[in-house]
């Protein structure tokens, strides 16, 4: 008790008061002035460090006795008290002088702060601006920044585009491993939100997430995705409570351009995610205007369970594409639907789900066209709900034009696709394909390349790139992207019956045997090897390979019996095929005007009017 009365006969209380009061005010007063003159986050956080160390530092002045001249002389213990005449004790005007001088001590803490501060920004983006001018960041402050990126190879400056950002997967805080889908899921949701703006080059999600446990730093990142800034942070689901932290990195420094922690309900997740991505673009000084917020939330839900399933919808979307996951992803959107029936988004997935399954796991001609049209009617239902959803009209697209030889439709769908979504590198990716298929190999292959600018390290864009370059008769260049796709996925099957077809075409028939056999046991194979052992005199094998083809996929092979028959001078077989494709909407005649393996049919009348029933400008 004798210390406490020592402490408050000593003023540390008084002086404890006054500091925490003034921190408080000047906190106020900094976080607005930051936020009007878009200064560094860091700088109102080197703010608050140092008040917090001045704090213990004053209450240690107080009861040494450094303010003895600012408080009333009877309440400390380095002087005597002083009376008025009369034996009254002093008051009033010593009371306030110990105020004002507190006060105006403090605030000349504060000011030496905020200079320290803005002398920090400024080292800070003096460095940035000569790293942009191709002066290492360590030359000009006169030492190395945090986490700023190496010079690149032979010394050039690394330059990003303007306003270009990567969002790395969220660290999931939950302490649950199986809740990593609704981490990756809800970063996915965010990045997604982020490419709604047309000034940010948003790298694609692939790419992003292709580092996820790997211990590469923010600057080879940068590099390799080739952007200025990096978000990451965590996500803490509790229940239907989720906090999610987040801070923007500018990758050239390596400095702190943002950072926040939120709490929300998951009802409130979707405002939640234009809430970040409204403060990363102001961070970015990117213009994000009123129509692209309510466009980050078009299609989406505000059901907690509804998102969850749509979440792990996704998560199996990336986790391989045999039947049994397509199944099980197909059932997740479809539980998504369920819950939320005007879950626009989940509708899309399902829809892309139903179209995978029809395409690749069923044989039958009439189960096949049975499940394009419940995937037509699925993302359907999709745009009646988000008429303003980019994915769903690029999905709507791919199933009129795989599933319904719609040509003309699908292209009315991926030109509405690509206004409204034209920074999605599947909505690129797809429609790129698509031209590229009908003959506009220029305006196809320029959609693709941007694709691949923003998912460089996806082996699905690599591998699309190819074929759309197989469609533009550039062999060389399609083999060689097949192969960049193969260096991210080894044992794609379907990639190396792809390089034994191009060199088909190129007329290197060692180099097309030696990949065709290599390749997995599937239509692409049977196809490449029976046209390959003809042309080597090997006539049983070639035989073969395409009575297995027959068996296992019956007349959903028609387009690739079509290309064997041709490929063999056998016209009669190839023409009663192209009637069966074209009765049963076989896929492949997608690239009818583009694949060079039916060339010897292109003098046959009924080859010609297909072809031009076909055609986009038909």
């Amino acid at each position: 008790m004798r210390f406490f009365v020592e402490v408050r006969r000593r003023g540390v209380l008084k002086v404890a008061v006054a500091y925490l009061g003034v921190s408080w005010l000047a906190l106020e007063i900094g976080h607005t002035l930051f936020l009007i003159f878009e200064l560094p986050h860091m700088g109102l956080q080197l703010i608050f460090a140092l008040l917090t160390v001045g704090f213990p530092l004053a209450l240690l002045g107080a009861w040494l006795g450094w303010f003895d001249g600012m408080l009333p002389q009877a309440e400390t213990a380095h002087a005597a008290p002083t009376e008025h005449p009369g034996g009254a004790p002093a008051h009033g005007s010593g009371h306030e002088g110990a105020w004002h001088a507190a006060v105006f001590g403090l605030l000349v803490v504060v000011v030496i702060a905020i200079a320290v501060a803005m002398r920090f920004f400024g080292m800070a983006q003096s460095g940035h601006d000569a790293e942009r001018a191709g002066v290492p960041a360590a030359a000009e402050a006169g030492h190395p920044a945090a986490g700023a990126s190496a010079p690149a190879p032979g010394g050039a400056a690394f330059t990003p585009p303007a306003h270009s950002i990567a969002v790395l997967p969220f660290a999931n805080m939950s302490g649950d491993p199986r809740q990593e889908y609704f981490s990756d899921g809800l970063t996915e949701e965010l990045l997604n939100s982020l490419t709604s703006v047309p000034q940010l080059r948003v790298a694609a999600r692939t790419s992003s997430f292709s580092f996820k446990g790997k211990d590469t730093s923010l600057g080879e990142i940068a590099r390799a995705l080739n952007v200025g800034a990096v978000l990451e942070g965590s996500v803490r689901r509790d229940g239907l409570h989720v906090r999610i932290t987040a801070q923007l990195i500018d990758a050239l420094s390596g400095y702190h351009l943002w950072s926040q922690t939120y709490d929300r309900d998951l009802k409130n997740v979707l405002a939640l995610q234009t809430e970040i991505a409204t403060a990363v673009s102001g961070a970015l000084q990117a213009s994000l205007l009123k129509e692209n917020t309510v466009r980050m939330e078009t299609g989406g839900t505000q059901n907690p369970e509804a998102l969850d399933a749509y979440l792990l919808g996704k998560a199996l979307d990336r986790a391989g594409s045999d039947e049994k996951n397509v199944r099980t992803r197909r059932d997740s959107y479809a539980r998504a639907v369920a819950i939320d029936p005007g879950f626009a988004r989940a509708y899309v997935g399902l829809g892309i789900a139903q179209q995978v399954y029809a395409s690749n796991f069923l044989t039958d001609t009439n189960a096949v066209q049975g499940g394009f049209a419940r995937a037509r009617a699925t993302v359907e239902k999709a745009i009646s709900l988000a008429p303003d959803l980019g994915e769903a009209h690029a999905a709507l697209a791919a199933v009129l034009d795989r599933g319904y030889l719609d040509s003309r439709g699908a292209l009315h769908e991926f030109e509405r696709a690509l206004v409204l979504a034209p920074n999605d590198p599947q909505v690129l990716l797809a429609a790129g394909w698509f031209l590229a298929s009908k003959g506009r190999g220029e305006a196809g292959l320029a959609h693709i390349r941007r694709a691949v600018q923003l998912d460089p390290l996806n082996a699905a864009v690599h591998r699309q790139f190819s074929y759309a370059l197989q469609d533009t008769h550039d062999y060389r260049e399609s083999i060689a992207e097949a192969r960049r796709a193969l260096s991210f996925s080894p044992n794609d099957g379907r990639l190396i019956a792809q390089i034994g077809m191009a060199y088909i075409n190129l007329g290197d028939l060692a180099q097309a045997q030696q990949s065709c056999e290599a390749a997995d046991a599937d239509w692409g194979r049977y196809t490449c090897l029976a046209i390959v052992y003809h042309r080597l005199g090997r006539r049983d094998e070639a035989q073969s390979q395409l009575a297995v083809l027959q068996k296992e996929f019956g007349a959903s092979a028609a387009a690739q019996m079509i290309e064997i028959y041709a490929q063999w001078g056998d016209i009669p077989h190839a023409l009663q095929w192209l009637e069966t494709a074209y009765r049963v909407k076989d896929s492949g005649l997608t690239a009818i005007a583009t694949n060079a393996l039916f060339d010897p049919l292109r003098g046959q009348p009924r080859f010609q009017q297909i072809a031009r029933a076909l055609a986009l400008d038909s």
